[in-house]
């Protein structure tokens, strides 16, 4: 083995723990995630037979007596109770009235010798439509959960249509999660751009001081500063017994449970994301421009909006797509500061994977919002990235 070999063979056994890590806690629970949005194993779990059966039937005539069969044959020896009641809830979900023909049907079928034909047990089985359920459910991948995941679904031909309003509001709350992470962003913008400025502007332990304040908050476990938020945000808290004592207010402001201390809190975490990238542009411009422009006549604000914003922009935006992409994430803060009508799509994503147990509709609102994260990363590493006019 050469030299060369030696050391590509020695760099990647010092890669190994981190490529182990990666795969382990990063690409694996991904893929299975993205496996079980398009996974729909609950119907061809339990009807295996049926499945090969329903290849020679066309979908609009009577079902053939081999499907029949099948079907009758699946269901007498469905053991698992588990898996025939997700069986169940699946095709009740796809055709309204399932869930006691299935109950009907496997008491029949159990409890009779010889056993009765399922139209004589009951009736619905002569209708194309219940059939037809269960064949469209025999597929063992399905894009029903990505698209109810943006209030989607698919009508008895086939095509794509908008869901009633009542069925579901994934989009509602999609949308408010972007709407309460661009207020945030915004937040930061406006408090983070002056900080980093003085924080450029600084010199020797001041500018320490100010960069260890705003680093304070990535050193706190989020839990920590989401529940000394709730402490201050309180009807009793700090902020309106100060308010209070200095006779500006009457009555304590309502800064809990509401849209205002969610993003009170969300800024206050989310800061630094948009201080640090401002100040390491900042830092770049050289500090003669200013002046300069001063000497050449410009008035301050004329040459900080001509001269320094500009150059600072590169910063300002790769602080904002930081953020933002946090921002859609979030599920501590807004489900213990804010109220029923500012739960974000993470809450939603936590009440399927743990309320509900649908684990293949948490898997499909939490592929949008991966898609949505990874097109914003990919304009923030174009941001990042070095211009190469300037080499």
């Amino acid at each position: 083995m050469t030299g060369r070999a030696t050391k590509n063979l020695r760099a990647t056994l010092l890669l190994a723990p981190l490529l182990l890590f990666s795969a382990v806690f990063f690409i694996w629970p991904l893929m299975t995630m993205m496996s079980q949005a398009v996974s729909d194993t609950a119907v061809l779990r339990i009807l295996p037979e049926t499945a090969k059966a329903a290849n020679s039937w066309d979908g609009r005539s009577a079902p053939t007596p081999e499907l029949k069969a099948a079907l009758v044959k699946d269901l007498k020896q469905a053991t698992d109770t588990q898996a025939t009641g997700d069986m169940v809830r699946r095709l009740n979900s796809a055709q309204s009235g399932f869930r006691t023909l299935m109950s009907k049907t496997l008491s029949a079928i159990n409890g009779n010798d010889p056993l009765p034909s399922l139209e004589q047990i009951d009736p619905r089985w002569q209708n194309p439509e219940f059939w037809r359920a269960i064949t469209g459910a025999l597929s063992p991948t399905t894009d029903r959960h990505l698209l109810a995941a943006v209030d989607l679904t698919r009508d008895a031909s086939g095509r794509i249509v908008e869901m009633p309003p009542e069925a579901s509001a994934n989009r509602t709350i999609m949308l408010r999660t972007f709407w309460i992470a661009a207020l945030v962003t915004l937040a930061c913008t406006v408090i983070g751009f002056p900080y980093a400025m003085l924080i450029a502007t600084c010199n020797g332990w001041k500018r320490q001081v100010l960069l260890a304040a705003v680093l304070l908050p990535l050193w706190t476990s989020l839990l920590v500063r989401t529940a000394a938020w709730f402490i201050i945000l309180q009807e009793k808290g700090l902020i309106n017994e100060i308010l209070e004592g200095l006779g500006l207010i009457n009555g304590p402001l309502p800064l809990i449970f509401n849209r205002t201390g969610v993003i009170i809190a969300m800024t206050h975490v989310l800061l630094p994301f948009m201080v640090l990238p401002i100040y390491s542009v900042l830092i770049s411009i050289p500090k003669t421009l200013m002046p300069a422009a001063a000497s050449l006549g410009a008035h301050p604000i004329r040459a900080f909006l001509r001269v320094l914003l500009p150059l600072s922009l590169r910063g300002v935006a790769s602080g904002a797509l930081l953020v933002f992409m946090s921002a859609i994430g979030y599920y501590i803060t807004p489900a213990l500061i804010g109220g029923p009508g500012d739960q974000m799509i993470s809450s939603v994503i936590a009440f399927y994977a743990t309320g509900s147990a649908n684990w293949s509709m948490a898997g499909a609102l939490g592929l949008v919002l991966l898609v949505a994260t990874i097109a914003l990363y990919s304009v923030y590493a174009r941001l990042a990235a070095e211009d190469p006019r300037r080499a």
